[in-house]
């Protein structure tokens, strides 16, 4: 799994600053991890964005973030697996001779995906 696009607006970090009353307070946001319900029974915790798959990777392995299902989704409401991302950020902050930390949890998005079967016969 990968987050598509991956950007300061995505993973981060991005940098912010506001001021008011002579004070800067200047804040930096990043990921943490990124938590993904894969839709049957099984989540998978990532550090990183994910690395986009490669039609040249074939069948290896992510080398990150992965997961392998174990059964088609056929039985699933409409035939989906839902799978949910939710990410995790830690916000630093400094202004007016103090800093601190933030934790921001809970941004999520979600989408259906088909997994499909192939059974192979060997005679």
């Amino acid at each position: 799994m990968w987050a598509a696009n991956p950007d300061e607006h995505t993973v981060g970090p991005i940098t912010a600053s506001a001021s008011a009353g002579g004070i800067t307070v200047t804040a930096t946001a990043k990921l943490h991890q990124i938590t993904w319900d894969m839709g049957d029974g099984a989540t998978v915790k990532c550090p990183t964005a994910g690395t986009p798959y490669k039609s040249a990777y074939g069948n290896t392995k992510s080398p990150d973030c992965g997961h392998v299902y174990e059964k088609s989704s056929s039985k699933q409401t409409g035939g989906k697996y839902t799978v949910t991302a939710t990410s995790d950020w830690v916000i630093t902050w400094e202004g007016a001779g103090q800093t601190g930390t933030i934790r921001l949890n809970g941004l999520t998005r979600t989408v259906a995906i088909a997994v499909g079967e192939a059974q192979v016969l060997v005679q």
